[in-house]
């Protein structure tokens, strides 16, 4: 009887050591080292090397990937592309599907993922073969979600399998140009002797459907689940197999979901795609700062309109300030959908630069609607609602604003700054106040642009 063997993998990266360790020697992380079983080494070793042996056929878009050729020979026409029926999911992977890309999709339970991806497959199975493979849930459940949301499930070929050879198996005889597999953490693989969800398991399919999805030209749709903080459950290493790596983001108090793309091979990954749950399925929202902005009748202290840029579009978000009495020897900083070191930064430069002390107070910001902002021109929006709050002074609900501020107390210009008052103009905005830098040549019908180039310039115009 052949020795059973052990190995020990890192849950984080995913690397292998042969004995267990407190922290990880690849990527340094502690207490990430589980142990896995292996099986005996003829059958692993005969099992392994006819895995990756594997080929598969059906795919001509191009040369033999064993062929060795110059740079110079590489085909440089456009990548084909073809839409998924979903503008907003076509936006956030920068045009549409290409032939041979592996996506993955992650998010919390109940986010969205199957119905998003369930109603795309039905739109494409009516152009092209598509199956759509299921591990966690029965085909009987995925069949009442159709006709609950009123699909045209007619083309879609289904499969309810979890063994990644059986699946590749199936899908050579049929030749989908496109399939799902819901999800990834429940598939297993034959020579991996560890349990579907372990690091081993998860990164052994995805190698293998990945190479699947490259040699017959597939579109291939990962589901992943995702842990407590929000990050991607399973090896890191996930992440650089695949070609676009997608997050979908939504509370479960808000009929509202996000799709923001991490890494994409074919497209920028600052886009956002916006969808609103509804009782018939997901429904792009084609106009996503309409439902960012606020709809209160009478304008109330610490709140203001901004612009941000996603992408390749400029988004109008509302953020608030509430500044109050602390009873604390510590005041609190609260950012929610800001980044908390900033804050506390922007609000020394309001104190040297602006003359308003917020060292006694407590300051809680947040941007309406969940939206994270990561650039740096909501500073100045920041700053403003925080002197209308301190102040108790509601700000004109017709006032829009952007723009970076230094430590120096300077107003810094951002990119796309026209593009930016044009949106907001559009919206019934009728007065800015921006970087000088971002002020328009020609004037914007309607809009009074107000340009600043310092902090106090800016509270003066208030």
């Amino acid at each position: 009887m052949a020795k059973q063997k052990t190995a020990f993998v890192c849950n984080d990266c995913g690397a292998d050591h042969a004995k267990w360790q407190g922290q990880c020697s690849a990527c340094g992380a502690w207490n990430t080292l589980t142990e896995i079983r292996l099986s005996s080494a003829p059958a692993s070793a005969s099992a392994g090397s006819a895995a990756r042996n594997v080929r598969f056929d059906g795919y001509a878009g191009g040369a033999s990937q064993d062929a060795v050729i110059s740079l110079a020979e590489v085909n440089l026409a456009e990548v084909p592309r073809f839409g998924t029926g979903t503008g907003e999911l076509d936006r956030v992977l920068g045009g549409g599907l290409v032939p041979g890309s592996a996506i993955l999709i992650g998010g919390h339970p109940g986010a969205g993922k199957s119905t998003l991806l369930l109603q795309v497959m039905c739109f494409l199975s009516a152009q092209m073969p598509a199956l759509y493979i299921t591990g966690e849930e029965s085909l009987q459940q995925v069949a009442m979600r159709a006709h609950r949301l009123g699909l045209q499930a007619d083309q879609l070929k289904m499969l309810s399998e979890t063994s990644v050879e059986k699946i590749c198996d199936i899908a050579q005889q049929h030749k989908p140009r496109v399939m799902v597999i819901d999800s990834i953490q429940v598939m297993h693989v034959a020579d991996v002797s560890s349990a579907p969800g372990s690091v081993s398991q998860v990164r052994e399919s995805a190698a293998f459907l990945t190479r699947y999805a490259k040699q017959t030209g597939t579109v291939l749709f990962l589901v992943g689940h995702v842990t407590k903080d929000g990050s991607l459950a399973g090896p890191k290493v996930l992440e650089h197999m695949i070609d676009c790596s997608l997050q979908f983001d939504g509370s479960s108090d808000s009929r509202f979901r996000t799709l923001r793309s991490h890494k994409n091979r074919f497209g920028a990954v600052n886009e956002l795609g916006v969808f609103a749950m509804l009782e018939n399925g997901l429904k792009e929202v084609r106009n996503p700062s309409s439902i960012f902005l606020s709809q209160a009748e009478q304008p109330s202290p610490g709140s203001v309109v901004m612009v941000v840029w996603e992408g390749t579009r400029p988004l109008l978000v509302e953020v608030q300030a509430l500044v109050d009495q602390s009873h604390m020897n510590n005041p609190r900083r609260v950012a929610v959908g800001l980044e908390g070191n900033r804050l506390a930064m922007l609000l020394a430069v309001l104190h040297r630069h602006g003359g308003l002390h917020t060292g006694d107070q407590d300051v809680f910001v947040n941007v309406v609607g969940g939206v994270k902002v990561l650039e740096t021109s909501a500073d100045l929006a920041l700053l403003l609602a925080v002197v209308s709050s301190y102040r108790d002074r509601a700000l004109a609900q017709d006032l829009m604003t952007f723009g970076e501020v230094g430590l120096s107390g300077e107003i810094r210009p951002v990119p796309n700054g026209q593009e930016r008052i044009r949106e907001a103009a559009k919206h019934g905005f009728r007065r800015a106040i921006v970087p000088k830098a971002n002020v328009p040549k020609e004037p914007v019908p309607g809009m009074d642009v107000v340009g600043v180039n310092s902090l106090s310039e800016a509270l003066d115009a208030l």
